[in-house]
């Protein structure tokens, strides 16, 4: 699809010429940067509001201020990847071929949030001597499915925004960590927030069946677009998300609203019975 088509969306920030590595590289580049501030902003703001977290250990602060990252990264990613679905008539037309410079904007800043997001998790996985096999394997493919954005001009980008959809549970999940550590796991705000996280899950169960569907009954284009290496990538870890990681990560996040279970915590099982001087814990 030629790339100098423009939508009724376009601005001129969007106005780049893809075809040029250093214009990808760039952006790649911008969105680890931009994310990577908003991960230390997350520690200074909340070393300065919250007292609960000036007593955390440090592998705590490294995972609320992930969750807070993730959380802002969901803002973006949800925003491209709806627009994709219900206001851009490009994407609503073609599910393999097309694109819009818009389109690409994002998915590149996206890139950039994802290879912050690896460093992230390795960086901290060594330096805590933690190792979560679901988290180290879904970050790896996401990170290795939206590469083919920046290495194939060519390549579509509706399932890689709708891969981005993916990402419409941060949020909640970012609150119920953070209510988790300063003292609320316990009250109505909490189990309201767990069960929208719930319903996030089976919609992301429902966004990995639907991408899945337009591999399948779109097979041998959706290979030639991608390219049969990274189509390889992009269908393994696709697969391995929608029948292990996502049905996983349903059930501890179910599981955890009846029983909560802080698992970035060296204490695997939260009390019920926690004072009401915590509930009342500054924030």
């Amino acid at each position: 699809m030629n790339l100098a088509n423009k939508s009724g969306t376009s601005r001129d920030i969007y106005d780049w010429d893809y075809v040029l590595w250093e214009v990808r590289l760039t952006l790649l580049a911008a969105g680890f940067f931009i994310y990577l501030g908003v991960f230390l902003l997350a520690h200074w703001l909340s070393s300065w509001i919250s007292a609960s977290y000036r007593t955390l250990p440090g592998k705590e602060k490294a995972f609320w201020n992930m969750h807070m990252t993730r959380g802002v990264f969901a803002v973006q990613s949800c925003g491209a990847g709806l627009w994709a679905w219900f206001i851009d008539p490009v994407f609503q037309a073609d599910q393999v071929y097309s694109q819009q410079k818009w389109s690409y904007f994002h998915c590149l800043i996206a890139a950039g949030y994802f290879l912050l997001d690896n460093v992230l998790l390795h960086v901290s996985n060594i330096l805590f001597g933690m190792f979560d096999v679901f988290s180290v394997v879904h970050h790896l493919f996401a990170f290795g499915a939206i590469l083919v954005v920046i290495t194939n001009i060519k390549s579509g980008h509706y399932l890689i925004l709708t891969g981005l959809l993916l990402e419409i549970s941060s949020p909640s999940t970012c609150l119920s960590h953070v209510l988790s550590k300063i003292g609320y796991e316990n009250t109505h705000f909490w189990k309201a927030n767990q069960w929208v996280l719930i319903r996030m899950c089976h919609c992301r169960m429902v966004l990995s069946y639907h991408m899945l569907w337009v591999c399948i009954s779109n097979w041998n284009d959706v290979v030639e677009n991608m390219g049969l290496p990274y189509f390889i990538i992009f269908f393994m870890g696709l697969s391995i998300f929608t029948f292990i990681i996502n049905p996983h990560w349903t059930y501890e996040t179910t599981k955890k609203f009846f029983c909560q279970v802080d698992g970035n915590s060296s204490n695997t099982a939260v009390k019920n019975e926690s004072s009401e001087t915590d509930q009342k814990k500054m924030i």
